[in-house]
């Protein structure tokens, strides 16, 4: 079966490439003609690994394609993936297979809801890889994904595809643990990386800020019934500060690129959750006020 694949950014990238070393029939869903001719220029995809460079001609096509879409990849940001899939409801096939790869929570919902009648399996990873330039993607570390569908827990055969792409992976009946468990850690790091203009590691000297961030983080997961995700969260946090000293976050370079953020599927998740729950979480809020407001300042968008 053919693995559609929307999102040519690096996680998209780095599957698309693997996939197709493999052998497995991959194809890259462009957004306009003018994609296209871009990537025909580039004359296909290039993964950068070990400092060797290998291209890819895999084939590339518009949205509003002819043929049925069986098993998606959907690897764009996610503000852009509710309507990313809105073109290609008409191609998807009868009991299609949606694979969610975006960051925080409520977009993957968003998708679900417009798509009653395909599985979605919601992903969460750690590989690491950067866009060099258009097309062209740098594996900078090795990761793991874990996958799972919290609708039926029964893993897919496809499974077994990844394993011979050479995807770390495993399947899990608590995806959502795990996703709630890396909103948290992207909580507690990116912005403050942002506000502060640093590095990860420039975190370790706000050692009180992130504590308390990592204690209102901790006490929101067990108010939504996530108590695994909140165990020894703050010493995860310091983990990651002290692993990945050296990197910019996400969402630091989004800011410094002049890009969109994806506060709302962060913070902004993390903060309307505790409003339901009506849970008075002063710090995270705090710090998703002055993010908006330095986003503003900069003429980025807030949501």
């Amino acid at each position: 079966m053919t693995w559609h694949i929307l999102g040519a950014g690096s996680l998209g990238s780095l599957w698309a490439a693997r996939l197709a070393s493999a052998g497995r029939p991959v194809r890259l869903i462009l957004r306009d003609r003018a994609r296209i001719s871009a990537y025909e220029e580039a004359g296909g995809l290039t993964l950068v690994e070990q400092g060797r460079a290998q291209q890819h001609a895999i084939p590339a096509e518009l949205p509003s394609g002819s043929g049925p879409i069986s098993r998606l990849l959907l690897a764009c940001k996610a503000y852009d993936a509710e309507a990313a899939v809105q073109p290609l409801l008409q191609r998807l096939a009868p009991g299609a297979e949606l694979i969610l790869l975006q960051n925080g929570l409520g977009s993957q919902d968003a998708v679900a809801k417009r798509l009653p009648h395909a599985r979605c399996v919601l992903a969460s990873s750690t590989e690491g890889a950067f866009r060099e330039a258009d097309f062209r993607v740098v594996f900078a570390g090795h990761g793991f994904t874990w996958l799972g569908d919290p609708l039926q827990p029964a893993a897919p055969a496809w499974l077994e595809e990844l394993d011979q792409a050479g995807i770390p992976h495993g399947w899990t009946p608590d995806i959502l643990s795990r996703l709630w468990r890396k909103l948290a850690l992207n909580c507690a790091i990116n912005p403050l990386t942002v506000l502060h203009d640093c590095r990860n590691g420039g975190l370790a000297e706000h050692p009180a800020e992130v504590g308390v961030l990592c204690a209102e983080l901790a006490e929101l997961l067990e108010r939504c019934g996530q108590p695994d995700a909140a165990e020894g969260l703050h010493d995860e946090v310091l983990r990651v500060i002290h692993a990945t000293a050296a990197n910019y976050s996400s969402m630091y370079q989004d800011v410094a690129h002049g890009r969109r953020t994806e506060i709302s599927y962060l913070l902004g998740h993390a903060c309307a959750t505790a409003a339901r729950h009506r849970l008075s979480l002063p710090h995270l809020q705090g710090l998703h006020e002055r993010l908006k407001a330095h986003l503003q300042q900069r003429g980025l968008p807030v949501t």
